[in-house]
C-alpha cells in the first residue's frame, strides 16, 4: 500500500532558522529605520542605518546559528560516541535498556525484547540514538544549513523595509515602513504556517503582534530621545 501521509517534521531544522532569520530581518531593520526616522534624520542617514543593520544582522545570524547548532551537534556526537562504547562494552545491558523503553511505551516484555533484538541486529547504534537519546536523522543538528538559512532569510527580510525607504519620501516614511513591515510579517506567518502545517491564524497573529510591539517601542525611543540630524 502506498503511503499517502505527508508529514512536516523533516522541515523543522531549516524552517525554524528561516522563520527566525526573516522575522529578525524585517523587525530589526524596520525598527531601526523607524527609530532613526523618528529623530528627524535625513533619508540618507536612514538608508545607511538600514543597510548597516542588514549586513551586521545577516552575519550575526549566520555566526550565531552556526555556533549554537554546532554546540548541539557536538553534544549529540559525544552522546553517540558514548553510546557506541557502551554497546561494545556491554551489549546485554544496552539490550535491557532498549527493552525497558519499549515496555514503558506499551509493549509486553517478550515482544519488547524481540523488537530490541531485531532492531539492534539491524542497527544497534541507530536504535539507541533514536529511542534512548532522542536523536534521529530527521531532527539532527545541521550547523551549515541553519547558518545559511538564517543569514539568507535575514537579508531577504531586511531588504523589504529598505525598499520602502528607497521608494518613498521621508515625510511619509514612518507610516509606510510600519504598515508594510506588518504586512510582510503577516505574510511570513502565513508562509511559515503553510510550510509547517500549523494554524494560519495563530502563526500570523503571533508574528505580527511581536513585530508591532518591537517597532512601536523603538520608534517611541527615537521620538523621545532623538535629536534632529
Amino acid at each position: 500500500m502506498r503511503h499517502t501521509e505527508r508529514h512536516k517534521t523533516h522541515r523543522t531544522g531549516w524552517l525554524r532558522a528561516a522563520v527566525l532569520g526573516a522575522n529578525d530581518g524585517i523587525v530589526s531593520t524596520a525598527s531601526l529605520v523607524l527609530g532613526v526616522a523618528a529623530t528627524g534624520a535625513s533619508a540618507k542617514s536612514i538608508l545607511v542605518a538600514g543597510v548597516a543593520s542588514l549586513v551586521a544582522g545577516a552575519m550575526s545570524m549566520a555566526a550565531g546559528e552556526y555556533v549554537s547548532v554546532s554546540s548541539q551537534a557536538d553534544t549529540e556526537n559525544a552522546d553517540l560516541a558514548r553510546e557506541k562504547a557502551e554497546l561494545a562494552k556491554d551489549p546485554e545491558q544496552e539490550h535491557a535498556e532498549l527493552t525497558a523503553i519499549y515496555v514503558n511505551r506499551g509493549l509486553d516484555e517478550n515482544l519488547a525484547s524481540n523488537v530490541a533484538t531485531q532492531l539492534m541486529a539491524h542497527d544497534a547504534l541507530g536504535a539507541h540514538a533514536r529511542d534512548e537519546l532522542g536523536i534521529s536523522e530527521t531532527l539532527a543538528a545541521k550547523p551549515v544549513q541553519a547558518a545559511l538559512a538564517s543569514a539568507t532569510t535575514f537579508a531577504a527580510g531586511a531588504l523589504l523595509p529598505l525598499l520602502v525607504v528607497l521608494l518613498l519620501p521621508t515625510a511619509t516614511l514612518m507610516w509606510y515602513v510600519a504598515g508594510s513591515s506588518l504586512l510582510f510579517l503577516a505574510l511570513l506567518g502565513l508562509i511559515a504556517a503553510k510550510a509547517g502545517g500549523a494554524s494560519l491564524f495563530v502563526s500570523t497573529a503571533r508574528v505580527t503582534f511581536w513585530g508591532a510591539l518591537a517597532m512601536g517601542l523603538t520608534a517611541g525611543v527615537g521620538a523621545l530621545f532623538g535629536v534632529a540630524a
